[in-house]
């Protein structure tokens, strides 16, 4: 379920302080819970999602003819492998990422997390928040994971994506890219997220 932007922008998340210049796109509820114990989990899995072979026919077109354009037009692309080394300013400044703005106790806390399929770089990870970026000619983005409680100890998944586009023609994309988005892509996404954690939680009982 797509939620106000409120529900990211509202809870104390670290996010709120390394990028304050970057604007909430989207917030979700994702179909996952468990205990305090289980954000890991969480993680783990999507950093494992390889949307290029989702289930849903239309996102698995939408995000190969998105990939094979970004290698075509030069927009970047959206699966991996990555192509070459080069890295661009975050927009509006000099940095060319995020991790140059963590503070020490953040450092390092997400080392051990690898993307399979998405161009995500890990920037940080607590027990119940993690944030990931990705950079490409259109948009320095934000993948940003919460652990939300919601009391009797049980805990629910939210996602959030943080953008800051590269000029007109970055935020005309975004703007182009919406609807397709929330109406193919994010829905199949979340499909794909409930079916994959009821299968992990099924087979470790959650904490």
């Amino acid at each position: 379920m797509r939620l106000p932007n409120a529900a990211h922008d509202d809870h104390p998340w670290r996010i709120h302080d390394i990028a304050p210049d970057f604007t909430v796109e989207d917030v979700w509820a994702l179909p996952v819970n468990g205990g305090a114990g289980d954000f890991p989990r969480l993680v783990e899995l999507m950093a494992a999602s390889d949307p290029a072979n989702a289930d849903s026919l239309p996102t698995r077109v939408l995000w190969r003819v998105r990939d094979r354009l970004g290698r075509t037009l030069r927009l970047g692309r959206i699966a991996a492998p990555a192509e070459g080394g080069a890295t661009l300013p975050i927009p509006g400044t000099h940095e060319t990422s995020l991790a140059e703005r963590l503070p020490e106790d953040l450092r390092g806390t997400a080392a051990g997390v690898e993307f399979v399929s998405l161009l995500f770089t890990p920037l940080y990870r607590t027990d119940v928040e993690f944030a990931a970026e990705l950079s490409n000619p259109t948009v320095h983005g934000v993948m940003h994971l919460g652990w939300v409680e919601r009391g009797g100890g049980r805990y629910q998944g939210q996602m959030a994506v943080l953008v800051k586009p590269r000029g007109r023609f970055g935020a005309a994309y975004m703007a182009a890219i919406a609807p397709f988005r929330h109406a193919i892509v994010y829905p199949a996404l979340m499909r794909q997220i409930e079916g994959a954690w009821n299968r992990r939680m099924t087979v470790v009982p959650p904490s």
